[in-house]
């Protein structure tokens, strides 16, 4: 019989437990009364923007991932409409994150990618609804709502993130303990 041995590195365990504080985020949020269907807070998203900055995109990215999955699996969504409009609005705040971090950050911090992303995450969400779960329906109605709420947890998690990435202190070098 053999015997494989997975070694992790440092980078596979700070993803894995950057990726373990958003999936806390979500399940946590997942028990708060929603006023409005598809309308959540988004907390993970600040643990997102904090690896955006301090780790780079592609850490961004696997944690996100892992957030997205990992959380429908949890509750029971995973392969569902709600999972895959989760995916689809994941995917394209990464996408728009992936632009945005190179724009100048005298003008683009955390909080206006934070804006950027949410606004990229509901947009994308509705047009997944629109084209899809209810093609011919009319959510132009509901659009301002929807992007008030994007504005609203846009603005609230950027100021989060600014907060964890100013008084909280990266990890040390050696490693997470």
């Amino acid at each position: 019989m053999r015997v494989v041995e997975l070694h992790a590195s440092e980078t596979d365990r700070r993803v894995a437990t950057l990726a373990a504080a958003a999936i806390g985020l979500t399940l946590a949020e997942a028990a708060i009364p929603l006023p409005l269907p598809g309308v959540k807070p988004g907390l993970a998203n600040i643990v997102t923007l904090v690896v955006l900055y301090r780790y780079g995109w592609t850490l961004a990215a696997w944690v996100s991932g892992l957030r997205i999955v990992a959380g429908a699996l949890a509750l029971g969504q995973f392969l569902t409409p709600a999972f895959l409009l989760s995916l689809s609005g994941g995917l394209m705040s990464l996408l728009v994150l992936a632009a945005a971090i190179r724009l100048p950050r005298r003008w683009f911090g955390p909080v206006g990618l934070s804006l950027l992303a949410a606004f990229a995450h509901i947009g994308t969400q509705l047009l997944v609804v629109d084209l899809w779960l209810m093609p011919g329906a009319s959510l132009q109605g509901l659009l301002p709502l929807f992007l008030s709420a994007a504005w609203i947890t846009g603005l609230g998690n950027g100021l989060a993130a600014v907060h964890l990435l100013t008084t909280v202190p990266p990890p040390n070098p050696e490693g997470i303990s």
